[in-house]
């Protein structure tokens, strides 16, 4: 077998390496100017057309304006309010310390003034006065109706006594002086101004003619109201004598007159109070 025979290749002329490098530096060239033309027309356009510049516009030219005068301060308006009045605050005193104490003539000043307003509205209730005859029904009506005035005032128990002492007249005033003599009225309470009242009125001597007087007292001539009302003071000043309502219907029965009386009892169901005793007297016929 006969082998081929082995070619060795053939080397390239130098001449047509330099044409083939010149031919592919003009191609890189050409690719290069392509390149840069493309980037151009890419670049117009993300620019987008062109606008063609406006001059500005001239500004208006503002009118002259005179100068503004100042204006003077305005005081602000301050309304008219009165002052608040500060709460009174009360210092407080130590327990040991010396209070001290106005004159005598500084603090009894406003004692009269507290007497005139006292005696103003006792002159007004129109109290009855009391002239002080030894007439112990008299001194008894006197000393209730002062009673029922001076309880309606409201009054303290020294200020009872000086408007007692105020309706006073005559020998009732006489009496009342010889009183002050012998005590300290300023501090007299009503309890004490009512025994020293009764112990002159009331005594025993005019209390002993009283119970007889209620004993033997009989109506007479006078009408069963003027009875009843002259028994009630005898009984009211005899209180020793008259211990039971039994007691005193059983006088009042005696002391009026007979045939009114047995008009009273008359009947199945006799009296058994004394003013059941007093309405039956009233309506019976005489």
């Amino acid at each position: 077998m006969v082998r081929p025979r082995r070619t060795m290749p053939v080397n390239p002329p130098a001449q047509d390496l330099t044409a083939m490098l010149a031919n592919i530096q003009r191609q890189l060239q050409e690719q290069q100017q392509e390149m840069t033309l493309i980037r151009e027309q890419l670049a117009q356009q993300n620019q987008g057309p062109r606008v063609q510049e406006v001059p500005p516009l001239a500004q208006p030219v503002p009118p002259a304006v005179p100068p503004v005068q100042p204006i003077p301060p305005v005081a602000p308006h301050v309304p008219n309010i009165p002052p608040v009045a500060q709460p009174e605050v009360r210092q407080e005193i130590p327990r040991n310390a010396e209070v001290p104490v106005a004159p005598a003539e500084v603090q009894m000043q406003p004692q009269p003034v507290r007497e005139d307003l006292l005696y103003e509205r006792f002159r007004r209730m129109k109290a009855p006065e009391f002239e002080g005859p030894i007439d112990p029904i008299a001194a008894d009506n006197w000393l209730i109706d002062m009673q029922v005035i001076l309880d309606f005032m409201r009054l303290t128990e020294q200020e009872k006594v000086l408007c007692a002492s105020f309706a006073l007249k005559k020998d009732a005033r006489h009496w009342w002086i010889t009183v002050q003599m012998r005590r300290n009225v300023l501090n007299m309470s009503w309890r004490d101004f009512v025994d020293e009242f009764r112990a002159m009125y009331y005594n025993k001597e005019v209390l002993a003619a009283q119970q007889d007087e209620l004993t033997s007292f009989t109506q007479g001539s006078m009408t069963v109201m003027e009875t009843v009302k002259k028994f009630e003071q005898l009984a009211r000043l005899c209180p020793n004598l008259i211990t039971s309502e039994t007691e005193k219907m059983r006088l009042m029965m005696k002391m009026i007159r007979t045939d009114i009386a047995r008009q009273v009892s008359a009947g199945n169901s006799p009296p058994i109070t004394v003013s059941d005793c007093i309405e039956r007297a009233l309506r019976a016929k005489y």
